[in-house]
């Protein structure tokens, strides 16, 4: 079987027709582009003469689009414009874009209180944020920079520990009163519990509280940590908190910690990088950014 020929796409050509096509005027368009409306009206006949369209109708003292000029209009527009913001965002601007992806409870309770912070020391540096699942090694990492969680041995990727967490179980006042108080970690058994991901924490915070063995009357186990959060505040249940990040919430009377028994987990959150994409400038101011964030009080 004969292989086809590539259909040609002359782009100086296709230029002079989309500023035609929207303008409807093959002399506007000349004055757009800087160049004589002959040139615009030649490129235009030799697309028709290449393709076998017609795309215009010329009248006397205008012209109008053909079915065909209006559909492939539309398409030459969105396209042109779609390279016009590339150019404008990416390439001709001072400013640098850099990928960021983090956790919903880091993203909310850490990151995004520090947004206006951030841009005021790199205002040339435009984060395009998203919500990053847990990855395992660097075949996953979709972005420039990651903030996961973990223990610090993610495959092919450099990793450097954040933040000190440490985990205390947290109630709101209104159901901390509600059922009578808690005294001891025994009294867990009158509070529905609530469970970050799996039962993991929670077991290894009653063999730190000594009650290995206590049984939970209700629980339920969200994978969100913000949902966890959420469902706290309303009178849910007790969660295990996620300490530095919640501790504006316990400032603020929101929630309550009447076991004041911390439990330093052997994860925490690491900023994650592909191997030398310190490199790249902007990547590293990011990066350092977070580091020296990190290292600040509170």
């Amino acid at each position: 079987m004969k292989k086809k020929t590539p259909l040609r796409l002359p782009l100086t050509a296709l230029r002079s027709f989309e500023a035609a096509a929207r303008l409807l005027s093959f002399k506007a368009a000349a004055e757009e582009l800087r160049v004589t409306p002959t040139s615009v009206s030649n490129q235009i006949r030799q697309l028709e003469r290449d393709w076998d369209c017609l795309l215009f109708v010329r009248q006397t003292r205008k012209v109008v689009l053909t079915d065909a000029g209006r559909s492939l209009a539309r398409v030459t527009t969105r396209a042109f414009d779609d390279i016009r913001e590339e150019v404008e965002t990416h390439i001709s601007s001072n400013r640098k874009t850099v990928t960021l992806a983090v956790g919903p409870i880091f993203g909310s309770r850490w990151l995004i209180p520090r947004l206006s912070k951030f841009y005021r020391h790199n205002p040339t540096i435009e984060l395009v944020l998203f919500n990053g699942p847990r990855i395992t090694g660097a075949d996953q990492m979709t972005s420039q920079i990651t903030v996961d969680w973990g223990r610090g041995d993610w495959a092919g990727l450099e990793s450097r520990r954040l933040l000190e967490i440490t985990y205390i179980p947290v109630v709101s006042p209104a159901l901390l009163a509600e059922r009578g108080g808690m005294r001891s970690p025994a009294d867990l058994t009158r509070y529905p519990i609530i469970h970050q991901w799996n039962r993991e924490e929670w077991n290894a915070w009653l063999k730190l509280a000594g009650q290995p063995d206590l049984t939970f009357a209700q629980e339920t186990t969200m994978r969100d940590a913000n949902l966890v959060l959420q469902a706290v505040m309303a009178g849910h249940g007790v969660a295990l908190g996620t300490f530095p990040l919640i501790a504006h919430d316990i400032d603020s009377g929101r929630l309550v910690c009447p076991l004041d028994l911390p439990l330093k987990p052997d994860r925490s959150y690491h900023l994650l990088t592909l191997p030398g994409a310190r490199a790249v400038p902007e990547v590293r101011a990011v990066c350092d950014w977070i580091e020296a964030e990190a290292m600040l009080p509170g």
